[in-house]
């Protein structure tokens, strides 16, 4: 396939996961360590979905992944000058940072202290973000209580006939999942270590 066919392609299945997110459905996508399922943050329907379909605790906050850091910071009442000396550092990568959830945002994406995003340096998640014009979830596209995928085939077999866009990408490194940093007044607090270190973290706010 020509790296025009390739392109060609590449905007046509892009085009048809926005329809889709456009129309309150869900999207299985890549990301830099699993599968991912995106949907409209704005959608009540859509957010029930996912929680269905995963058997998910309805109460358990939706994390998002967004095109670039003002999208990602779109979903913020304020950002922390940590919050963003970490963004500057770690992102597009494996970080999501719970920053204060802007007034408005949908209440299945807050936890107790916010709303957590991050860009994917992933290039399909970026392009979906960018493509549909704000942040889309980033839920991990498992069954809840099982492992995350990082395998198209085995995403298909979870999820035939139950979410009809999945972008494909093979096998995806897995490895650790994203690491989850919050804010507080009185400085942050790792939620998960992943990706990337506690230590790696620390050096970047000394600095």
């Amino acid at each position: 396939m020509s790296n025009e066919s390739s392109s060609e392609a590449f905007r046509s299945a892009i085009a048809q996961a926005v329809a889709t997110l456009q129309a309150g459905e869900l999207v299985v996508f890549p990301t830099e360590t699993f599968y991912g399922i995106a949907a409209d943050p704005e959608s009540s329907d859509a957010l029930e979905k996912i929680v269905a379909i995963k058997g998910r605790e309805p109460d358990k906050p939706i994390a998002l992944i967004a095109a670039d850091m003002d999208a990602a910071f779109s979903v913020a009442s304020h950002v922390p000058e940590t919050a963003r000396k970490l963004a500057r550092a770690f992102w597009p990568g494996p970080l999501t940072l719970v920053l204060p959830a802007r007034s408005g945002l949908h209440d299945a994406l807050k936890g107790p202290n916010g709303v957590g995003v991050r860009v994917s340096p992933h290039p399909v998640a970026r392009a979906l973000s960018a493509a549909f014009g704000k942040p889309i979830t980033a839920t991990s596209a498992n069954l809840s209580g099982t492992p995350a995928i990082a395998d198209a085939l085995q995403v298909r077999e979870v999820f035939a006939g139950r979410i009809k866009v999945i972008l494909e990408d093979g096998r995806l490194a897995g490895g650790a999942p994203s690491t989850v940093v919050e804010f507080t007044e009185s400085g942050y607090r790792i939620v998960r270590e992943g990706a990337v270190s506690a230590a790696a973290i620390a050096q970047v706010i000394a600095t």
